[in-house]
């Protein structure tokens, strides 16, 4: 069952702003952009510019997203980010799959970051569901 992502919004008027460093599904999304630099940066030289860079800049849109809805005008702005990170987290997803196909990552490694991806889009799908239900 999905962890609920957060009690703090109900608190907080519809155009205040809101702290994205509190949102857990954040929180889980920027560690996961560090593990991910980490991984990348033993890929081949040759993929810099290619897979390397594809990993890297949809890992860190997951929680860019989440935090630009942050700062912009209400659950219904936040709600679209939201969506916007989950798409992101799904292309990260079949990102690392090739990377595993290709060799690039370790059977492990991958073992261990997919749930993690997985995690975060049910928590963001929740979170969605949390902010359209209350607007």
């Amino acid at each position: 069952m999905p962890q609920e992502p957060e009690t703090e919004w109900k608190r907080q008027g519809e155009n205040e702003m809101k702290d994205f460093r509190q949102l857990k599904v954040w929180q889980k999304a920027h560690k996961l952009v560090l593990a991910l630099y980490q991984i990348t940066a033993s890929f081949p030289r040759a993929e810099s510019y290619g897979l390397t860079a594809q990993i890297r800049r949809a890992a860190a849109s997951i929680p860019s997203n989440l935090a630009e809805g942050c700062g912009s005008g209400g659950d219904a702005e936040l709600a679209r980010f939201c969506c916007i990170a989950r798409g992101s987290a799904s292309e990260l997803e079949y990102q690392l799959l090739l990377s595993r196909d290709l060799k690039l990552i370790q059977e492990d490694d991958y073992e261990k970051l997919e749930p993690r991806i997985t995690e975060i889009k049910r928590m963001l799908t929740v979170f969605v569901q949390k902010l359209t239900a209350e607007s």
